[in-house]
């Protein structure tokens, strides 16, 4: 008798284990895609404007400041157009950088709100299941 039930704790036990690993299994998968979603959101959100500028940005900006530099420095040293067109050419590529930026800031607002409406979108699922299951724990309760 008392090795059957030295048997079953030791089985109890092993039983426990099991389920201690096959948790521990289940929470390290969750874990790797979430990390996986994580960087594929990071990676989504640099390339329309995030933390992180894509390559073709900085390819743009850095043309906008080599033609705006560039057209200021031959006006200033060789005054090869009268200085009035000069300007307005600068204060153009300076306008056109800011039409760029905002467009930019678009993009990143179009993508944010859709991040939002999609999180809305979730929470009001979770809570209309957790209403049912309100509702399913009170009929239990009132029935016994």
């Amino acid at each position: 008798m008392e090795r059957s039930s030295e048997q079953n704790e030791r089985r109890d036990e092993y039983d426990d284990y099991e389920e201690l690993r096959e948790r521990r299994d289940q929470i390290a998968a969750e874990i790797e895609e979430y990390n996986k979603e994580h960087n594929r959101i990071r990676t989504m959100l640099g390339s329309i404007g995030g933390q992180r500028y894509s390559k073709r940005d900085m390819i743009v900006n850095a043309a906008f400041l080599v033609a705006i530099i560039g057209l200021f420095g031959l006006e200033l040293i060789t005054k090869f157009m009268p200085t009035y067109i000069s300007l307005e050419v600068g204060v153009l590529l300076v306008s056109i950088k800011i039409v760029w930026m905002i467009h930019s800031q678009h993009r990143f607002n179009h993508f944010q709100f859709w991040v939002l409406n999609s999180i809305e979108y979730r929470v009001n699922e979770v809570q209309s299941r957790v209403h049912t299951i309100e509702k399913t724990m009170n009929k239990l309760t009132t029935d016994r």
